[in-house]
């Protein structure tokens, strides 16, 4: 997550359906039960954990006895009534609680709020979530109830470096084009995204090894965040544990048939929602779908113009969803205008938002027919939709508009399979094509020709146009 450049856009719930679904996860549920339940007879010890006999009565409550767990249920879901005010502590000596002031805002208060609150209680439960089995803190434990860290091969900050990284890269695989959408992600394939470098090729056994504790820690980790409803997660199959901890099994591939027995975990929309707020926190750049709804054109399409084509697509919909016909699309084309590097690739967004809106835009669209960067596009649209009495373009606006949409392309996809099957045909249909391309006065000229010269397969044509760039080059100075 250390790249400087922002994220895709990740589509989200609205807050409303956020926050019903933040009071529905175990945990804050459970901790809110707790809350309503605690009373003048509640102890708690001096850290405000209740004491240990009143666990069982907790766990009670919760409908818990039953189960081997509940009473660490039922602690843990204290620890978070705690946490995020839902129980204050009053008398830290005589060990007496009180009903929180943010008890309150988990039936009464609004959306963002609710969400605040499980804002907090996720900040408790990664927090957890990185330290030490208890067994290994009683062992490191000293004669005078400190931890020994050095005992414990346990390094806190690094620890949660670890984890965070691992969400990133979680929500990365989630909203990223072509990536795991809504499908769960293998274990293995998480951990060994934070172990295995990149260009590596066959990992080694010790990397393998790595992997293998990495899936193991992270089976606890995601076990603790699955309540808070930050993931839904398939455990490691039990039968399996002795297996992954063995040498063996750490040099041998994962079975791609059986590699859901090895952990599955996806993010959920809250999740994606946790996650998203935490990188915003650290000075993240983590666009959502909706962000740029009250925004101008002009940064509507500069900023979709680095998102991919379904995002983009959604954030445009949005966009006009606020504004009527006429008027977006007199908008929209001002902010397409421009010489810039950018522009082809804003005018390119700009034909997209266009063919989203109806009719009533003829009147933009017939305004703008004279204008030289913006005419070519106009009469694509006004064909498209039927129009009548629409001037032919002049060849000079064909070769331009020729011109801008491939500098678009080149700067959205770059050498694509689609590119190469669009300059093969454009010089396959004008036998002289280039002889005409390098006279375009537009500033992207001498790069498209040198990119269809890159991209074309026959080397009499490429080398045409090849030329032709040289030619453009000197002609712009």
């Amino acid at each position: 997550m250390s790249d400087s450049s922002p994220l895709p856009p990740v589509r989200l719930p609205a807050e409303a359906e956020l926050a019903r679904d933040a009071l529905a996860t175990p945990l804050l549920s459970r901790a809110a039960q707790l809350a309503r339940w605690a009373g003048p007879d509640t102890r708690v010890d001096s850290g405000g954990s209740l004491v240990e006999e009143q666990l069982p009565a907790a766990a009670a409550e919760l409908g818990l006895s039953d189960q081997e767990d509940g009473a660490a249920y039922a602690s843990e879901a204290w620890h978070v009534a705690v946490d995020i005010g839902l129980v204050e502590v009053v008398d830290e000596e005589e060990g007496t609680v009180a009903v929180g002031e943010e008890l309150a805002a988990l039936t009464s208060a609004g959306p963002a709020d609710v969400l605040g609150l499980w804002l907090g209680a996720l900040d408790t439960v990664l927090a957890d979530a990185c330290v030490p089995d208890l067994d290994d803190l009683v062992d490191a434990m000293e004669e005078g109830g400190e931890i020994d860290f050095s005992e414990l091969d346990w390094d806190p900050e690094a620890e949660s470096e670890f984890l965070e990284g691992v969400l990133g890269n979680l929500y990365l695989l989630t909203v990223t084009e072509g990536g795991a959408g809504d499908g769960p992600v293998p274990l293995p394939a998480l951990a060994a995204s934070m172990i295995v470098p990149d260009d590596m090729g066959e990992p080694t056994d010790d990397v393998l090894e790595q992997v293998s504790d990495a899936m193991m820690r992270l089976d606890d980790q995601f076990r603790l965040l699955d309540p808070i409803g930050l993931v839904e997660f398939q455990p490691v199959d039990e039968a399996l544990m002795a297996d992954i901890d063995s040498e063996e099994a750490a040099a041998e591939p994962v079975d791609e048939s059986d590699v859901s027995r090895y952990g599955m975990v996806r993010l959920t929309p809250l999740g994606l929602y946790g996650i998203r707020a935490r990188m915003l926190e650290a000075g993240v750049d983590a666009p959502a779908v909706g962000d740029l709804a009250d925004k101008g054109a002009d940064v509507l399409l500069d900023s979709t113009s680095a998102f991919p084509e379904s995002a983009a697509q959604a954030e445009i919909e949005q966009w006009l969803s606020r504004r009527e016909p006429l008027d977006a699309a007199r908008e929209l084309l001002g902010a397409a205008r421009g010489a810039d590097e950018g522009a082809p690739l804003r005018r390119l967004r700009c034909q997209q938002a266009l063919s989203l809106v109806g009719q009533e835009a003829e009147p933009a669209l017939r305004d703008v027919l004279a204008d030289p960067e913006l005419g070519g596009l106009a009469r694509v649209w006004l064909a498209e939709h039927g129009a009548t009495d629409v001037p032919a373009p002049s060849e000079d606006l064909v070769f331009w508009l020729t011109v801008d949409t491939i500098a678009a392309q080149l700067s959205l996809e770059g050498n694509s399979d689609e590119l190469q099957a669009l300059v093969e045909g454009l010089a396959a249909q004008h036998s002289g094509f280039f002889a005409a391309a390098w006279r375009v006065e537009h500033p992207a000229t001498p790069d498209v020709l040198e990119a269809m010269g890159r991209l074309h397969p026959d080397k009499k044509v490429a080398k045409e146009a090849r030329k032709a760039a040289f030619k453009a080059r000197s002609a712009q100075g």
